[in-house]
């Protein structure tokens, strides 16, 4: 497979950003089909991998056609992540290898993996190197501009990944430090693709698909990852395709939002029918398990429509397809019956 076409800039290239907890295989559907040019998995451990964790593999879930995906993992040992990869590789399903040096989370910066790894740069061009030796799939990286401002060092990161033969570059413009809040370094971002030859893309603070856009044509990168941004509103890569080709985007009509929130929450519920496959007997019924999947989607697919605070109000409560359903039924009647937005 070319570089070109999937991370090059050459044409649309805006993507769903990995999201733990959110971008599993019904998120990344409803994406792809919407226009995002790529998409990656949750992040996986290696080890698991390596060791057959059924549990593991269940975030590796892809639908049929799933493309360009990649497989988005963790992990310190460059031998360990290697077999991973391979792994991955062997599935089939996908078209690159993303390795995480930017995720904040306790447990996983404590194992020297995520955005740790941003604090041994040797170690991460170690484990780029590694799985492009054992895998025929692009490599790629997802990190951050530092762990914290007295330790900015993503322009050493960066040229050790690309002389370790990274195929891109996926820059958060934050700080680990600071997660998901304050100010976005565009700057930073754009400097960094300037001083670079392989591909860049940059990620944070994008909220609509226009702004997506704006950032790419602004700081000349070569994409961006809309993340947050994403959940529960696919038709954002939709508006992004039309800012790209300078018209207006068809605006989500009513019906297309009901029959895409049970597209996705039957989705779900199929992926949590797999994973009971491995959990233990106690193990919540897979569509009321499905269903708490989707409340944070849900609220910002009625997000803004009359009646949408009741349905905010009833979600602790709500346990079936049916009860989501009827929820999101309730706020269509009350646009088309004229009621004020609450």
């Amino acid at each position: 497979m070319s570089n070109a076409p999937l991370f090059s800039g050459e044409g649309f290239s805006i993507g769903l950003a990995p999201m733990a907890g959110f971008t599993d295989r019904a998120m990344r559907t409803l994406s792809l089909e919407q226009g995002a040019c790529l998409a990656m998995t949750e992040v996986v451990n290696a080890a698991g991998l390596t060791h057959d964790s059924k549990r593991t593999f269940h975030l590796l879930e892809t639908a049929k056609d799933e493309h360009p995906v990649a497989a988005h993992m963790y992990g310190i040992e460059p031998a360990v992540m290697a077999e991973a990869a391979r792994r991955a590789e062997a599935l089939g399903r996908f078209d690159f290898i993303d390795i995480n040096s930017g995720c904040p989370v306790r447990k996983i910066v404590a194992k020297g993996a995520g955005a740790a790894l941003m604090g041994d740069v040797p170690r991460l061009a170690a484990i780029v190197r590694a799985i492009r030796e054992a895998v025929s799939l692009p490599v790629t990286v997802k990190t951050r501009i530092g762990l914290t401002p007295e330790t900015c060092n993503i322009r050493e990161l960066a040229a050790a990944v690309e002389d370790a033969g990274a195929s891109c570059l996926f820059i958060h413009g934050r700080f680990a430090c600071n997660k998901h809040s304050g100010p976005v370094d565009w700057e930073l971002i754009g400097s960094i693709k300037q001083e670079r030859s392989m591909p860049i893309w940059g990620n944070g603070s994008a909220r609509t698909g226009v702004e997506a856009v704006q950032l790419q044509k602004t700081y000349g990168v070569d994409g961006v990852l809309i993340g947050r941004g994403a959940i529960g509103n696919p038709w954002i890569f939709r508006e992004a395709r039309a800012a790209w080709e300078g018209r207006e985007s068809a605006p989500r009509s009513l019906d297309e939002m009901r029959a895409t929130v049970e597209a996705h929450l039957r989705d779900l519920v199929g992926l949590k029918s797999l994973e009971r496959k491995y959990r233990r007997a106690g193990a919540l019924a897979a569509e009321t398990a499905a269903v708490m999947v989707l409340r944070p989607h849900l609220l910002k697919y009625v997000g803004g429509l009359p009646g949408w605070r009741e349905v905010r109000r009833q979600l602790n409560d709500m346990r079936t397809i049916d009860d989501v359903l009827l929820a999101v039924d309730s706020v269509i009647s009350n646009v088309k019956s004229g009621a004020g937005r609450d």
